[in-house]
């Protein structure tokens, strides 16, 4: 019975921190550019913005190696580093509304940039935690109840932030983002970690030699054109609604929360799925859905048709995540687990970071169809790399 509860409590965890995340992503990536367009601010420098506040996500390397080596204050090697990630991104949200982005620039960016990195801190502890202590059978559905838990966060808040930004009231979007973090941080003080993190690991070679798998690295190559497409017309669907489509800012909001709904079905389906027609192909069904989806974006005629592509788009996105993390859980060691997924997760926030400025020049050199297209394309292009990734791991396995 106690290992029973132990575990709803760490898959309670898991889904609430990804549940924060997620309305911190759904304004970061739905909202925030429409916020700085209410003070008039170029899409070129909302990419940079952008662009700046994923740094912390690249660097988050260096957190999952701490994390892996570092018990800190003697309570753990995740759960003080999760505690302190909420705190710092609840307390900049409680900060941000007295802050104007225009003459107070650089604190507005400050405060982003240390939400980012509560943000990168606890969501690379939580990674490492369910790495620790999930089997491996069970690693499909804790990927799909945190890609759901981010999912359901989109669905329930963006609704709610498309209503307060049509009128006007944009710090109580900040302030609910604060509050959020609060339930979370909760869990993170009930949830069990064991005292020694390493005790019953295995041993041999050291754990850095995985950084030799050739098939790993092609992975991590995936991993940065994946999101490089996938986030960056994501990040540009709510300025395609209201500027693209003339739709208004709380019609964006009920955009988002289907977009929310596609991504939760996305997540469920990813894991039970990948089960039953194995890595590779769902690997590659994900890329090809996606690209597919979002050319469709760039040629819908309306805002009626577009409630389904952005449910579409939302299932795509959710399977995708699913699918990728499950498998990027197979390739890392035990050992420095956090360490491993981190990098994992900061090579796609290279492409993120590379992404959104690219977003913001093509649509303002282009137009947002052609930006739906290129990166519609870049899915294509990273056909081939999965068949690399997965034949080498196919000769790997058998070498073993």
């Amino acid at each position: 019975m106690k290992d029973r509860n132990e575990r709803v409590v760490r898959l309670s965890l898991f889904t609430a921190i990804y549940f924060v995340e997620g309305a911190m992503l759904t304004y970061f990536t739905a909202f925030n550019t429409l916020y700085l367009r209410s003070f008039d601010l170029p899409f070129s420098l909302i990419g940079v913005v952008g662009g700046i506040t994923l740094i912390p996500f690249v660097l988050k390397i260096f957190i999952g190696l701490l994390s892996d080596k570092v018990n800190l204050l003697k309570m753990g090697n995740r759960r003080p580093y999760i505690m302190a990630g909420l705190i710092l991104q609840s307390l900049a949200f409680f900060i941000l509304p007295g802050v104007s982005p225009v003459s107070q620039f650089g604190l507005y960016l400050t405060l982003v940039v240390i939400a980012a990195v509560g943000m990168s801190t606890y969501d690379t502890t939580t990674d490492g935690l369910s790495i620790d202590t999930t089997a491996l059978e069970d690693r499909g559905l804790v990927q799909g109840l945190m890609v759901g838990g981010r999912a359901l966060a989109s669905v329930l808040t963006a609704a709610l932030m498309g209503i307060l930004a049509g009128k006007g009231l944009w710090s109580l979007n900040f302030i609910m983002i604060g509050v959020l973090g609060l339930p979370a941080l909760v869990l993170a003080v009930l949830v069990h970690e064991k005292k020694e993190r390493t005790a019953g690991l295995p041993s041999g070679k050291p754990a850095f030699t995985a950084f030799k798998d050739k098939a790993f690295l092609l992975f991590l190559a995936l991993g940065v054109i994946y999101p490089l497409a996938l986030y960056s017309a994501q990040g540009m669907i709510g300025a395609f609604l209201n500027e693209g489509m003339g739709i208004s800012l709380e019609t964006v909001g009920l955009y988002t929360s289907v977009f929310g709904i596609g991504t939760i079905f996305g997540g469920v389906i990813g894991g039970p799925l990948m089960k039953k027609i194995g890595e590779r192909a769902s690997m590659l069904a994900a890329l090809v859905i996606t690209a597919v989806v979002t050319f469709v974006l760039a040629v819908t005629p309306s805002a009626g048709l577009l409630w389904a592509v952005v449910f579409l788009f939302g299932l795509a996105f959710g399977y995708y995540e699913t699918v990728y993390f499950a498998i990027g859980m197979d390739f890392c060691d035990p050992r420095i687990a956090a360490f491993m997924f981190s990098i994992i997760m900061a090579v796609g926030n290279f492409g993120i970071a590379g992404g959104a400025p690219l977003a913001g020049v093509l649509v303002e050199r282009l137009g947002f169809a052609p930006m739906f297209m290129i990166f519609a394309g870049v899915h294509v292009v990273a056909l081939p790399l999965v068949f690399s990734v997965f034949r080498l791991r196919k000769q790997i396995r058998v070498a073993a």
